[in-house]
Order: C-alpha cells, then structure tokens, then sequence
C-alpha cells in the first residue's frame, strides 16, 4: 500500500505498534498475577464465611476489646490503690542480732527496725538474759528517733535506711 506514511515508513510505525502490544500483554500478564495473589488471600480470608458470619466475628473481636479495656481500667485502680496503701507499709527492715551480755552467748537478743516509705516507724530491741527477755520499742520520725538509740538499734536503722539486710 503506501510505503511511508507521514514520512516514516510502515515497517517501522508496525514494529513500534506490535512492540506496544507486547507491553501491554506484559502488564496485562503482571496484573492477572497480582489479581490472582489477591484472589487467594481473599479466599483465604473468607474461607467458610459469608458477610454476616464476618460481622458476627467483627462485632465478637470488638466486644472482646472493650472487655478487656475495662479488665485494664479496673487493674490500672487496683494498682494505684495498692500503691497508696504500700505507703504506710513496712518497706525497709534492718535486723541486728547480738549479745547483750558478757556471759549470755549466741546472739539471742537483737534489735529490729521497720520504716515504711517516708522513713516512718519503730525500732524494737529485744533483750535476752539469764532472768528473761525485755523489749523495748522507739518510734522513728523521717528517719530519726526522739529518744536516744543504743548502737545496736542505730545500726540497724541505719541498715534499714540503707536498704541492708
């Protein structure tokens, strides 16, 4: 028929057209693929299930979150309450044991501190002799007693303070 068209030759515009062809069969090809990947996922996805049987188990997952949305809000109150009442609690202990006396021997008397966080508590010294065990007990106020401590009982409140065993 014509051997140029607009001045190109028709060898070359069916090579270019039959080349574009090819392309397009390439793409076609690579979305077929992408197409049936996304196939399968769907079918796996919807395996034994119809819409309504999927907004069942939506609608059960949702409900389980806001279950377990209230298990963590009532668990977040226990934890603060508990940590209010760890306040007033004992948390640091020193212990002592020693002879009181020169003919009593092992280590029966001792001497115990406990303070709770703000340093807060007692001292108590036991005593242990031959007639008996006396003790006695001294408050501590931010780490300090009012009465005068023996070495003994300043040794352990000053293990307690430190966080000594």
């Amino acid at each position: 028929m014509f051997e140029t068209y607009l001045g190109i030759s028709t060898d070359y515009i069916v090579i270019g057209v039959a080349g574009f062809a090819v392309l397009l069969l390439i793409l076609i090809l690579i979305q077929a693929a992408r197409i049936s990947a996304l196939k399968k996922k769907y079918e796996s996805f919807m395996k034994g299930k119809n819409a309504k049987s999927l907004e069942e188990t939506l609608i059960y997952r949702l409900e389980k979150v806001d279950e377990l949305d209230q298990k963590n809000d009532n668990n977040e109150r226990i934890l603060k309450e508990m940590k209010e009442q760890m306040v007033s609690c004992y948390q640091k202990m020193g212990l002592l044991k020693y002879d009181a006396l020169d003919e009593m021997g092992g280590k029966l008397s001792y001497t115990l501190a406990l303070l709770n966080e703000k340093n807060n508590g007692y001292v108590l010294n036991c005593v242990h002799s031959r007639e008996g065990s006396y003790s006695y007990i001294k408050e501590i106020i931010d780490g300090n007693s009012i009465v005068g401590l023996s070495p003994e009982e300043d040794e352990a409140l000053q293990k307690a303070l430190n966080g000594e065993d």
